[in-house]
């Protein structure tokens, strides 16, 4: 079992949350107090009332008094009916405000986390906590502030102005204060109605994070730099959440004044105990109204304490889980200094790179090569034998542990990410597409680029006729993971996107291990559009599609073995020449059984 952890630090660093909106904050106390004191006005004017305008057999009445007090109280209503839908207004742009700004920080802060994190954490555990947990801990934080600062100042000046009408009665009264509680109120068909709308976002917006933030939708965010326009797109969503719960809020509001209006409370108990004092000449019989009537005022706000204190302890553990995300480190960050890379013109070096997913497994040691600018590198290896991870540092999806990576001479730790990620593209063995548009996808990789450019791209893709065939062109919405379309056809998708962003430098995992011969040769031909004149970084799983790289990389347990041409490989005979034949030996059995 978890042990629990202190309770302070985490309420402290939830009172925290309302410092960058103190002036909304302090506006906010002020209504409070005020419509607090205005609230105790109607119950001592109904003492007036009783005692000096009504007449009594000490003496006639006045009318004038009853009139001018009467005016006063509805004045007085009316303006603390005012004051109590400010306050909740306020109340709630203070919650909804901070319930945007935790949703938005949480996001902002797991797209900038390593792709390490993302592989080692579950995408359900991942939105539970942007989603879910954010979302439990509305009613903490949107009524914590108002109901302890508001139900306090009620409490506290309501039975100050009991004791100043008559001590007795007013301890008598609030000893029977437990035993009055208000039934839980409804709401109407006009709050449900905002509420689906609300919650129909939220889904909106569930959708959005399990695309961006599963492992596959992470890795397309940042080999194409996106995370700013995802967090752009993430924000719209939820500030319109912010927007359909403040009016749900204000509407369970009204209902809930209104209520108020024309419900009364009438403790029998207080008027049998005060009219007897009454009757014995030791209380007025507007003082006993006046207390009567402020008992009821004292009876929700006690009763909300107890129920904020209740709610605020069981949030505690969801305030725990949020800020550990928050306070996550980012592996993957711009170093102080960190400069642009500008004019690249694609020269990779690894230079005695290790790395390990753990510290004390090394799944890498001592590699080191070089692609001069504009040239074809290959890996190659067994399955586990590097090639992915080797390919995978080059982004920064994960930092080297010892060693260096450059581009231009440059120690890609120390240029920025966004000018890292603007010069490489990468196209995976299973491209990841957005339940979106052809047309949305595509101008992922290159947000302003124009309708031409997109179908210049597919045209070099060999995909454009293709989708000029579909009933709604490139409009056409491929489903969640693209799954409306084949796997060549999202891979030619894929390779037009990487065309759009125009790289320098091409990280390529083999796009036709997985296909048959005619769609092979097509996507061979969109490939040699995409990597004409760029540096290319390709893992290879058929040596057969890298026979022409300028220079081919053999990995084996981690390690670089093998490095040279086709040719200067199988002339040494070695891991790669084995490789080779193993292969034709297989792709020649598969044909004499087929």
């Amino acid at each position: 079992m978890r042990p629990q952890r202190p309770a302070w630090p985490t309420f402290r660093r939830i009172i925290g949350l309302h410092r960058s909106h103190a002036g909304v904050v302090a506006l906010l106390v002020v209504v409070i107090v005020a419509s607090a004191v205005v609230g105790l006005g109607p119950a001592y004017l109904l003492q007036r009332i009783v005692d000096d305008a009504l007449p009594t057999a000490a003496g006639g009445g006045s009318g004038s008094t009853l009139n001018a007090l009467i005016l006063v109280m509805v004045l007085l209503v009316a303006f603390g009916a005012f004051l109590g839908v400010v306050q909740s207004y306020l109340s709630n742009v203070i919650g909804q405000t901070i319930m945007f700004d935790l949703r938005r920080a949480l996001y902002r802060h797991l797209t900038g986390m390593s792709l390490r994190w993302f592989t080692a954490n579950r995408t359900g555990e991942v939105l539970s906590r942007v989603s879910n947990d954010v979302g439990s801990v509305q009613n903490a934080v949107s009524e914590v502030l108002t109901g302890i600062i508001g139900n306090l100042v009620v409490v506290g000046t309501t039975f100050g102005l009991m004791l100043f009408l008559d001590w007795r009665l007013a301890l008598f009264s609030v000893a029977f204060i437990p035993v009055f509680l208000f039934p839980a109120r409804r709401v109407g068909n006009i709050q449900r109605e905002l509420l689906g709308e609300s919650q129909e976002q939220l889904a909106n917006l569930n959708t959005r994070m399990h695309e961006t933030l599963s492992v596959s939708g992470a890795l397309l965010m940042k080999t194409f730099g996106r995370e700013q326009m995802e967090y752009e797109r993430f924000e719209d969503t939820a500030r319109e959440i912010r927007r359909l719960n403040i009016r749900r809020a204000m509407v369970g509001r009204g209902f809930m004044v209104a209520m108020g209006l024309f419900t009364s409370l009438a403790p029998a108990i207080v008027y049998w105990y005060g009219g007897h004092r009454v009757i014995g000449g030791e209380a007025s019989l507007g003082t006993v109204v006046a207390t009567a009537s402020l008992l009821g005022r004292m009876f929700q706000p006690v009763n909300q304490i107890m129920n904020i204190n209740l709610t605020l302890i069981s949030s505690l553990a969801l305030f725990e889980r949020i800020f550990d995300y928050l306070d996550l480190e980012q592996e993957i960050a711009d170093r102080p200094g960190a400069v642009a890379l500008r004019d690249v013109r694609g020269e990779v070096r690894f230079e005695d790179v290790t790395f390990g997913y753990r510290k004390d497994t090394p799944a890498l040691s001592g590699i080191s090569f070089t692609i001069p600018p504009g040239k074809f590198g290959a890996l190659v290896g067994h399955s586990g034998a590097g090639k992915t991870t080797t390919a995978y540092l080059l982004p920064r999806l994960y930092d080297v542990d010892d060693g260096r990576i450059t581009i231009d001479g440059h120690d890609i730790r120390d240029v920025t990410l966004e000018s890292l990620t603007a010069c490489i593209a990468m196209v995976n063995q299973e491209p990841y597409l957005f339940h979106d548009t052809i047309r949305a996808n595509l101008r992922y990789g290159a947000p302003n680029a124009t309708d031409a450019e997109i179908e210049d791209a597919c045209r070099a893709a060999n995909i454009h006729d293709f989708i000029a065939g579909l009933p709604y062109g490139y409009d056409t919405v491929v489903g969640e993971r693209g799954y409306r379309l084949s796997g060549g056809e999202k891979q030619r998708v894929s390779i037009a996107r990487a065309l759009l962003k125009d790289p320098a430098i091409l990280v390529l995992d083999e796009a036709t291990s997985s296909v048959d011969t005619h769609t092979e040769r097509v996507i061979q031909e969109a490939l040699a559009h995409l990597t004409r004149g760029r540096t290319v970084l390709a893992i290879a799983h058929r040596l057969s599609t890298i026979l022409a790289a300028d220079v081919i990389l053999v990995l084996d347990h981690g390690r670089l073995v093998e490095q040279g041409t086709h040719a200067e490989l199988l002339a040494r005979g070695g891991v790669y020449a084995a490789l080779y034949r193993e292969q034709v030996r297989d792709r020649a059995g598969a044909a004499a059984g087929g």
